[in-house]
This record gives structure tokens, sequence and C-alpha cells, in this order.
């Protein structure tokens, strides 16, 4: 599935993923590295999502986590890719707590894989389409981004992203490894510019980030989201500025589907009822089924004025 060996992820996985924030001494340039690998393995069981799928849904949701550490209290983002190839699109959210979430439309797909023998992540992707970031910033509305694809591999897009729709320039690194079993090992790093930062700085980081280019193998070999900012920032005095857990986690709930039948409004809930008698909706994000009864839809409806 990726490693032409049969290994054990079970055995590898450490004990829980978290994330890093940083920024070097000189304050030009902010820096995030994650560990992911037992958020994106548990996103692969609940949608019981093929290899190479896996692979994009895992980099997806790191990049999610990791744009969601910075946000504040209560805000959060979306992070969707749609191309033309056969994955059709994958959707993630995340917020400032670090919970994230995440599907692809078509989780049962697969593809060869690529020239290096790697699973082909932007053949799954596609190489037309969009990466589009919404922000909910608890203001009257969202604010959203969207940018071409460039690459279908997402960091490259989402580097494209930062530079032109917020014009940020950044350096992004994400991966993914898929054993025969489930994920492995999976992280990331983003690092940007801050404003007025020194734009020499810039080749520096890049060549930093080209030894970054495996970062699914340096987690495997024990690294830490410490130890990703150190190699990132590559001989730059830094300080850490906090840690914080990372995890899937969902916030749909029974409430939530009753509210969305509400809105249908009156008729609809009564063309159910006659109809089908109960209604049964699984959350596209977490796979979670949820089942209204015959008495939970008279209940519906009493409360519609």
């Amino acid at each position: 599935m990726g490693t032409g060996r049969s290994l054990k992820s079970s055995e590898l996985i450490p004990p829980f993923d978290y994330l890093t924030r940083a920024t070097d001494s000189s304050g030009n340039v902010r820096v995030l590295a994650a560990r992911t690998t037992r958020m994106v393995e548990e996103c692969r069981e609940r949608h019981k999502i093929y290899p190479t799928v896996t692979a994009a849904v895992g980099r997806i949701l790191t990049a999610a986590a990791l744009m969601g550490a910075c946000l504040k209290g209560e805000e959060t983002l979306t992070l969707r890719i749609f191309g033309d190839g056969p994955v059709g699109g994958i959707i993630a959210d995340a917020n400032a707590k670090g919970e994230v979430r995440g599907y692809a439309k078509n989780p049962h797909v697969h593809v060869p894989l690529n020239s290096w023998e790697k699973l082909d992540v932007s053949g799954i992707i596609g190489n037309q389409g969009s990466l589009c970031v919404t922000y909910d910033l608890d203001m009257e509305k969202p604010y959203t981004g969207c940018t071409p694809i460039i690459s279908g591999e997402i960091a490259k897009d989402l580097v494209y992203y930062f530079y032109t729709s917020e014009q940020i320039p950044a350096i992004v690194s994400l991966g993914v490894l898929v054993g025969w079993d489930g994920v492995i090992a999976a992280g990331g790093i983003l690092l940007q510019l801050l404003p007025g930062a020194e734009k020499s700085l810039i080749p520096k980081l890049e060549k930093n980030a080209a030894e970054l280019s495996d970062v699914s193998h340096l987690i495997q070999e024990g690294e830490t989201p410490e130890g990703l900012v150190e190699r990132a920032l590559g001989g730059l005095e830094f300080k850490i500025l906090g840690k914080q857990r990372v995890h899937f986690k969902c916030r749909c709930s029974k409430e939530k589907l009753k509210e969305i039948l509400m809105a249908l409004g009156k008729k609809e809930i009564q063309d159910i009822l006659i109809k089908q008698g109960k209604v049964e909706a699984a959350c596209p994000f977490c796979s979670h089924k949820y089942l209204l009864y015959q008495k939970d839809l008279e209940a519906l409806l009493s409360g519609i004025t």
C-alpha cells in the first residue's frame, strides 16, 4: 500500500497526536508542526478509505489542523479541494481547539502507483479544479478564498493559495505513510513569513524545507513536532509558543439533524412521515448514523407553528 512492506501500524503509532507553534527569535517566521498519525488513522477507519485516498485525505486533515492552530476562540475553517480526479473532492474542517474532521466524496477509489512507486495523490485529486478555504471568524459572513489546483499534491497547492489569496509567503510539507493495515505515520509543517520579515530568509527556508519533503518517514522514525520545527528553521534560534493535542472529532448530533429537518418545513416533514415513517441519516464527516422514528418526527411537527 505504498510501502512495499508488511508493517503493523498499531505497533508504530505514537501515543497521541499534537501540534507545536513556534517563531524564530527575530519574529520573522511563524512555524507550525504536527504529528497527526492517529487522527488520520481514525478517519481512515471510520470511512474505510482506500490507501491512495487515505494519503490525500490525511494531507488535507493535517493541513486543516495546522491552519486551525492560527484561529482563536470559536473560530473555524473549512478546507476543500475539488479536482477532476476520481476522488471527486475532499473536505476537512478544524477549530482552534485542535478538533479536526473530514471526508472524501469517493473514498473507495484507487489509481496505480506513480513513476516513483509511491501512492499517486495527484492522480486521485486531478490537475483541474480548485482549492478553497472558508474562515468562519464569528463575523456577519464567513470569508472564502479559492485558487486553482496547480499540482494536485496538496502542499504545493496550499503554498500557491497562501501566496495568491492571502498574500503570505509560505512553505508547506505534508506526508502520510500508509501500510498494509493502516496509517503508519502522518504529519506536516507550515512556515509563514510574518509582516516585515526579511525576504532574504526565503532561500534558506526553502533549502531547509527540501529536507522535510519526506516528513512522514521522519515521523515514523520518531521525530517530534519540535524536531520538525528545528529542522525547518535550520540553525535559526526559535521559541516555542505553545503545544496542543490534535484529534479527530465530529460535532454532529441528533439535535443538529432535527434542526436540518425543521428548516425543511412542516410539509416536507409530513411527506417523510407518510412515505417513510422515519429518517435515517449518516454524517458525512464521521459516518455516524442517526435514526429518527415516527414519534420523533411527530414531535418535530408539534413544534412547528
